[in-house]
């Protein structure tokens, strides 16, 4: 197995989570369930809704065009594709800007020569939702900091960011920006750990490529990735809740 493929125990992972905690991904996961129920009852999709009235679709090209961005929460996405070997149609690029970041954190230390966006500009990447043809997300992934061209956070401070990461606005479509935002709550452990195994990604081939900037070598792409499904998803988060009100 690749090392950037996330081994995930998921009835582990929520075996070691508070009730509350796993209150809050059984309502995330309420929302994104009921969000997708009301795009399939118009013929429509997360992709769909952000490629519409959109013109060509085009590799590489932001949807929609000019990017989604939340003006409270300073949370930020957009949809592409570029990944056809993966399997996936695209995948959706999530942010967070400065602005809606906790006052604590401070960009990751770097002595190399690449310019990043800093101050008010500054922006983190939190993570990547690979996306199937039908239009449900099928695995989640982190990348290089040149990838997105982001600022670039330790895994702990950007694991601080994941919760402010919202998005409510009715562009391109409320279910879609609500859909996506519980997204991020409902699969929360899967992101956390993916987010610490970037961070150990970057730090063994920093070690095995010593005289490299390991933030912008374009030979480290993928940082962490794993595979995702809501229903599954759902369902070990009723069995560990169940467990949990037992006691």
């Amino acid at each position: 197995m690749d090392s950037t493929s996330l081994k995930f125990d998921l009835p582990a992972a929520l075996s070691e989570l508070s009730s509350d905690e796993l209150e809050q991904l059984a309502n995330a996961g309420d929302v994104v369930k009921e969000n997708l129920r009301l795009l399939n009852k118009s013929g429509q999709n997360l992709v769909g809704q952000c490629l519409a009235h959109q013109g060509t679709f085009y590799e590489e090209e932001h949807y929609p065009k000019g990017d989604i961005y939340d003006s409270e929460s300073h949370a930020q996405y957009y949809y592409h594709a570029h990944r056809p070997e993966s399997g996936e149609h695209g995948h959706f690029h999530t942010f967070l800007r400065s602005a809606g970041m906790p006052r604590k954190v401070k960009p990751a230390p770097y002595s190399g020569e690449a310019s990043r966006p800093s101050g008010k500009d500054a922006l983190s990447h939190v993570v990547a939702i690979s996306m199937n043809k039908p239009g449900l997300p099928i695995g989640m992934f982190t990348t290089n900091r040149w990838v997105t061209g982001e600022t670039f956070y330790r895994s702990e401070d950007v694991i601080s960011m994941v919760d402010r990461f919202d998005i409510e606005q009715s562009y391109p479509c409320l279910a879609t920006n609500r859909a996506i935002s519980a997204l991020m709550r409902l699969f929360r452990p899967q992101v956390v750990a993916l987010l610490k195994l970037r961070d150990d990604t970057l730090s063994a081939w920093s070690e095995q490529h010593p005289d490299t900037d390991v933030y912008e070598d374009r030979k480290l792409e993928i940082t962490s990735v794993v595979d995702i499904n809501i229903d599954r998803q759902i369902s070990e988060v009723k069995k560990a809740r169940r467990r949990a009100r037992k006691g």
